[in-house]
C-alpha cells in the first residue's frame, strides 16, 4: 500500500514537472518573440542601433550620443538615410582629417597641413549636407503620391494610423522608410503629433509641414481630411514641376558655385609643380602665411555668397 501510494506520488510529481517545465518554455519562447519585435520597432525608429551588421566603436558611438554634437550628429545622419552611427562617422571623419592633413603637408608645404585637415571637416559636413537634400528631395518628389494614397485610404473608411502604415508598405524608400519609422513609433506608443513631428525634425521641408500640419489638423479636430489631401496632392503636383525648372535653371550657377574654389587649389598644385618648393618658400615667412589665409578667405566668401545669390525658395 504504502508502495503505490510512493508510486502515485512520484508519477503525480513526475507531471507536474513536465506542465510547468512546458509552461516555462511556452513562457519563454512568447517573451523572446515579444522582445524581439520591440527590438525591431525600436531599431526602425532610431531609438536603437540597428543590429543588420556589425557596429564599430560602440563605446565612443555611446558617449558621443550623450553629448549635444552627438545628438545633432545622429540626427543629421538619420535625415541622410546611411547605415552609419555617430561613432563610426566621427572616426571616419578624423581619419579623413588626418590623411589629407599628411598630404597637404606633404605635397605642398607644412603650413597646408592644418588647413587641409579644415577642409576636410568641411567636405565631410558637405556630404552630410548633399546627402540629406538628396534624400529631402526624393523625399518630396514622393509627397503627391503619398498624399493620394492617404486620400484613398481615408475615404475608404481607414483610420490615419492605418493609412500610415499602409502607406509605408506600398511607397519606396525614403517615403517608405520615414513611413515606417512613424508607423513604428505609433505601434509602441508615441502620439500622432510627436511620431509627425520627429518626421518634419528628419525631413525639413514646406511641403512636408503642410501636409503634416494637416494629417495633425484632421486628426485632432476632426473635418473633411479627404478633400483637403486631394487638393493638396494638386498643390504638390505643381510645385513639384515648379521646382524641378528651377533646379534645372540654376544648375550652372552650382557647378560655378563649385568650380571657384577648386581653381583656388589647383592653382597652388600648378604653381608648386613650376618652381618646386615655392609655396614652402612662400609660406616661411608671416606675410605669405597671411595672404594665403586670405585668399582661402576670399574663395570660401565666393562659393557661399554664388551659393546663397543662386538660392530660391519654391
Amino acid at each position: 500500500m504504502e508502495l503505490q501510494n510512493l508510486i502515485t506520488l512520484t508519477t503525480g510529481i513526475t507531471l507536474l514537472t513536465c506542465v510547468l517545465a512546458v509552461v516555462g518554455v511556452h513562457s519563454y519562447a512568447m517573451g523572446r518573440a515579444q522582445r524581439q519585435a520591440l527590438v525591431d520597432r525600436l531599431s526602425a525608429t532610431g531609438q536603437i542601433p540597428v543590429v543588420g551588421r556589425r557596429r564599430h566603436f560602440i563605446a565612443l558611438d555611446r558617449r558621443l550620443r550623450r553629448t549635444r554634437l552627438g545628438r545633432k550628429l545622429e540626427l543629421r545622419l538619420a535625415a541622410t538615410g546611411l547605415d552609419v552611427t555617430p561613432g563610426e562617422f566621427f572616426v571616419y571623419m578624423l581619419a579623413t582629417v588626418a590623411g589629407l592633413w599628411l598630404i597637404g603637408q606633404a605635397t605642398l608645404a607644412p603650413f597646408f597641413g592644418p588647413l587641409a585637415g579644415l577642409l576636410g571637416i568641411w567636405a565631410a559636413l558637405q556630404f552630410l549636407n548633399w546627402q540629406r537634400q538628396k534624400r529631402i528631395e526624393k523625399f518630396i518628389n514622393q509627397l503627391p503620391e503619398l498624399a493620394r494614397i492617404l486620400a484613398n485610404a481615408t475615404q475608404a473608411g481607414l483610420a490615419l494610423r492605418t493609412a500610415i502604415g499602409m502607406a509605408a508598405e506600398e511607397l519606396e524608400a525614403p517615403a517608405g522608410e520615414e513611413l515606417a519609422k512613424v508607423a513604428n513609433q505609433l505601434a509602441v506608443g508615441a502620439s500622432m503629433d510627436d511620431a509627425l513631428g520627429e518626421l518634419t525634425d528628419r525631413l525639413p521641408s514646406r511641403e512636408l509641414v503642410v501636409l503634416v500640419t494637416t494629417l495633425v489638423l484632421s486628426n485632432r479636430a476632426g473635418g473633411q481630411v479627404v478633400s483637403a489631401l486631394r487638393n493638396l496632392t494638386e498643390t504638390l503636383e505643381e510645385r513639384k514641376e515648379t521646382r524641378r525648372e528651377v533646379r534645372t535653371q540654376l544648375s550652372q550657377v552650382n557647378m560655378t558655385s563649385y568650380a571657384v574654389p577648386v581653381l583656388g587649389v589647383g592653382s597652388l598644385f600648378l604653381m608648386n609643380g613650376v618652381k618646386d618648393g615655392a609655396l614652402e618658400r612662400m609660406t616661411g615667412s608671416p606675410v605669405g602665411q597671411i595672404a594665403v589665409i586670405v585668399a582661402f578667405g576670399l574663395y570660401a566668401v565666393g562659393f557661399f555668397l554664388i551659393r546663397r545669390l543662386s538660392r530660391i525658395d519654391v
